[in-house]
């Protein structure tokens, strides 16, 4: 939603600032610092990893002994979304004889895009403002 008022006014700014050319869309361009400013994450200072120590400042061992393990993240992620009937609906039963979960949906994400039964969770407008801010960041580095 706040992405999408955003949008407008780059929009809007863009409109007023360029001269009008009938037919012609309006040029909007974002830099490295409007990406910054719209996904600017400011954590409270107590939050911040500290590696190497717990959250009462002992000394721990590190997370990686030996190396750790390396993965490689499918080019799509599905999460199913359930619901326990028996839980849902106060139903005593048997667990071991079946299963109460009904599966309401599935989202899944894939190019930087979530998606709830095949539909996107975001907006078109939005989902463009994000896919040009991740091309400007990965350009900026």
């Amino acid at each position: 939603m706040i992405l999408r008022h955003i949008l407008a006014c780059l929009l809007l700014i863009g409109a007023a600032t360029s001269p009008a050319v009938a037919h012609d869309a309006p040029v909007v361009t974002i830099s490295r610092a409007d990406c910054d400013r719209l996904v600017e994450h400011k954590p409270a200072p107590d939050v911040a990893y500290q590696p190497g120590v717990d959250v009462n400042g002992r000394p721990v061992a590190p997370a990686d002994l030996d190396g750790g393990i390396q993965i490689t993240l499918p080019e799509t992620i599905r999460i199913p979304i359930e619901v326990d009937l028996f839980d849902r609906f106060g139903i005593p039963a048997n667990r071991d004889l079946f299963e109460a979960d009904a599966e309401v949906g599935v989202v899944t994400y894939t190019d930087g895009r979530a998606y709830f039964n095949g539909q996107p969770l975001q907006d078109e407008a939005a989902a463009e403002l994000s896919a040009l801010c991740q091309k400007v960041m990965r350009e900026s580095q």
